[in-house]
Parts: structure tokens; sequence; C-alpha cells
């Protein structure tokens, strides 16, 4: 009987001990599998991160600024309150690529003209606004860019337009 024991208490040992091994080579295993995937998937976002610095790089690249030296100065074609109401602007534009200024100062007097005619048909009261002045902001970008375009399809165009002096009587 004693034996019998012994062997009982031998065999339950060794499934403890068993067991306890059995589990550390799980946690083992599992922390390698682990540590594995981890930098399968860090080697995947490092590789996406220099790929989208290397864009943001090539998107930020050194602004080429532009002066537009004679002012625009027009009277609205629809009056405040039946007065005589004038608009002067002056303009710096800006790109990240020469090509883009080039092509603008090529065109400068087209580009004025088609400038002129959208300062001239605003409103004196929508103007008033900062959000009427960001507005045709804006318009003007859109418009030199849409006119860049047609005379070059292949032209990144201007990121800015800047108003460095708007007075309106």
């Amino acid at each position: 009987m004693a034996e019998i024991q012994k062997d009982i208490e031998l065999k339950q040992g060794m499934s403890k001990k068993t067991k306890i091994i059995m589990i550390i080579g799980i946690v083992v295993l599992l922390s390698v599998i682990g540590a594995g995937v981890y930098w399968w998937l860090s080697k995947d976002a490092a590789s996406d991160e220099s790929t989208e610095d290397a864009e943001v790089a090539v998107e930020k690249a050194t602004p080429v600024y532009h002066e537009v030296t004679a002012p625009f100065i027009v009277n609205f074609s629809e009056q405040s309150n039946d007065r005589v109401r004038y608009l002067q602007i002056k303009m710096k534009v800006m790109a990240r690529d020469q090509a883009s200024i080039d092509l603008f100062a090529l065109h400068e007097p087209a580009l004025v003209h088609e400038l002129l005619m959208l300062f001239y048909s605003q409103n004196y009261d929508d103007l008033s606004t900062t959000e009427g002045t960001q507005a045709l902001q804006q318009e003007s970008l859109e418009t030199i860019n849409s006119f860049l375009k047609q005379q070059d399809s292949d032209i990144t165009g201007l990121e800015a337009v800047y108003f460095t002096s708007l007075v309106m009587q």
C-alpha cells in the first residue's frame, strides 16, 4: 500500500511539474509570437510613416513669392446705398515651385484683367466682413489656378493668394 501511495504521489508530482513546464512553455511561445507580430507591425508602420514623411517633404517645399506690383483699383458694380465705392488691393501670390510663378509672371497682364473683372463684380457690403474678404481671396486663387491650368495642364498652380493691402472706401 505504501508503494502505491508513493507511485500516486510521484505521478501527481510529475503531472504538476509537467503542467508548470507546459504553462511556462506556452507563455514563452506566446511571448515570442507577440514580439514577432509587434516587430512586423511596427516595421510596416515605420515604412508607412517614412512614405508619409516623404510626401509631406514634397508638399512643403520652400515657398516662392511673386508680387503684383500695380495695385488693383476698381469701383463696385453693385453700389451700396447708391454711393460710389472703391476697392484697392495689393497682392502677392505663393507657389511651391518656380515654374508656377514663372507662368504667372508670363501671363500677368491677362491675369490682372481676370482679377479686375472678379473684383469689379463684388458687392461692397459682402466684402465688409471677414468671411467676404476670405471668400474673395479664395475666388482669386481659383481664378488664377484655372487660368494657369488652361495655359499648361502640367503646372502645379499657386498655393495661396495674399492681400497685402485691402482698402475699401
